[in-house]
C-alpha cells in the first residue's frame, strides 16, 4: 500500500475534515432525508433523490480521507535540515525570464494550494526541484510554455 507523505498540520487538517463531514454534515444529510421521506411518494421526491446524492458523496470523501489518513506518512518538516531542496522545504525562486521572486513549501498533494505558496510534490515545479541546492536552475514545462528558475532560498520551519 503506497504511502502518502504529509506535513504534521496536513494531518491535523484531515482529522478535521473528517470530524466536520461525520459530526456536521452527516447529522444534517440525514435530517434532510428523513424530511423529504415525510413529503411522501419517494419514486418523484427530488429533495429526497438530492439528499441522497449528498450523503453517497459525504461518505465517499469520509471513505477517501480515512484511507489518506491511514496510509499518511507524517513528516515533521521542524526536524528537517539541510542544503538541498526535500518534501517539506520553503523554496525561494526568481523566474530567470522576468526576475519574479516567490516562496512555495513541497508539501502533500491534499496540503497542496498555490495561492497559499504550498505546492503538492508530485507537482512538476517540486519535481524539478528535489535534490537541488542555492544557485541551481530548473527548467519547468507549464501549460504556457517552459520556464526556468534559480533557486535563491532553502529552509525549513
Amino acid at each position: 500500500m503506497e504511502k502518502v507523505p504529509m506535513t504534521s498540520e496536513g494531518y491535523k487538517a484531515l482529522e478535521e475534515e473528517i470530524r466536520f463531514l461525520k459530526s456536521v454534515e452527516r447529522p444534517r444529510i440525514i435530517k434532510a432525508i428523513s424530511e423529504a421521506r415525510a413529503h411522501g411518494d419517494l419514486s418523484e421526491n427530488a429533495e429526497y433523490h438530492a439528499a441522497k446524492e449528498q450523503q453517497g458523496l459525504n461518505e465517499s470523501r469520509v471513505a477517501e480521507l480515512e484511507d489518506k489518513m491511514y496510509r499518511a506518512d507524517i513528516i515533521d518538516v521542524t526536524k528537517l535540515s539541510g542544503d538541498t531542496v526535500m518534501f517539506g522545504a520553503k523554496v525561494k525562486l526568481v523566474d530567470e525570464d522576468n526576475d519574479e521572486e516567490s516562496t512555495y513549501q513541497i508539501v502533500g498533494e491534499l496540503e497542496a494550494d498555490v495561492k497559499k505558496g504550498r505546492i503538492s510534490i508530485t507537482s512538476p515545479l517540486a519535481r524539478a526541484l528535489i535534490g537541488k541546492s542555492v544557485g541551481d536552475s530548473v527548467e519547468v514545462v507549464t501549460p504556457g510554455g517552459g520556464k526556468s528558475y534559480e533557486v535563491l532560498k532553502i529552509s525549513f520551519k
